[in-house]
């Protein structure tokens, strides 16, 4: 049996393109060929089954009064049992709990993260061996973002929050015994919400973890 990665995310796993001429469809979402998650099966080879768990809006574990099932908490255990054996599990998630109206700061959505991770170690999804979770502290929301369409939903202090999130997570990933990436300044995010990878940050952040990944399964 190949090597189950599974991509716990939320719009930037799922692939949306917030900019339809940077997408090879000219739609809302990046095709087969230009998600991180698909290049990073391609990287990776038939050794390994890379799989997509992306949902727009996602949040770590705080409920949005708008939008139901969008704390990865409250899905965590079927998405997991569904893949397994899970060899390794990939959470970036972070950005959506930035938004304004979830009045949360970089501790406290930490914490979130940290609670979601306890939850993941608990599903008896692993096989032979110990949960294996890799944390990614998505790149930051550009302060531009309060000037753009997307800014009557996210709301103000994103940016700002968003910025602390990595030294947040850091520590946190440590003590959990999770293996920790930073993407800020290695995946770009594009110059319309300031908030989406671009196709040259998915490719970005495909390449990076076809280094990683390996060295963790």
């Amino acid at each position: 049996m190949r090597k189950h990665i599974v991509c716990l995310g939320d719009s930037n796993t799922h692939g949306y393109c917030a900019d339809p001429a940077d997408c090879a469809d000219h739609g809302i979402r990046f095709n087969e060929d230009e998600r991180w998650t698909c290049r990073l099966q391609k990287l990776l080879g038939d050794g390994y089954l890379v799989i997509e768990e992306g949902l727009s809006g996602r949040t770590t574990v705080f409920p949005d009064p708008l939008h139901e099932s969008m704390p990865a908490l409250d899905v965590a255990y079927p998405i997991l049992k569904s893949h397994e054996p899970v060899d390794l599990l990939i959470i970036m998630l972070g950005t959506n709990d930035t938004k304004e109206r979830l009045n949360m700061n970089a501790a406290c959505i930490a914490r979130g993260m940290e609670r979601l991770i306890e939850k993941c170690k608990t599903v008896p999804c692993w096989g032979d061996h110990a949960p294996n979770i890799l944390v990614i502290a998505p790149p930051h929301i550009g302060i531009e973002m309060e000037n753009s369409d997307v800014m009557p939903a996210m709301g103000l202090g994103c940016a700002e929050k968003s910025r602390h999130l990595a030294a947040a997570y850091a520590p946190m990933a440590r003590i959990q015994g999770c293996a920790f990436l930073d993407a800020e300044g290695i995946a770009e995010f594009n110059k319309v919400d300031y908030m989406h990878l671009t196709n040259k940050g998915h490719a970005q952040l495909a390449e990076k973890l076809a280094e990683i990944v390996p060295t963790l399964v």
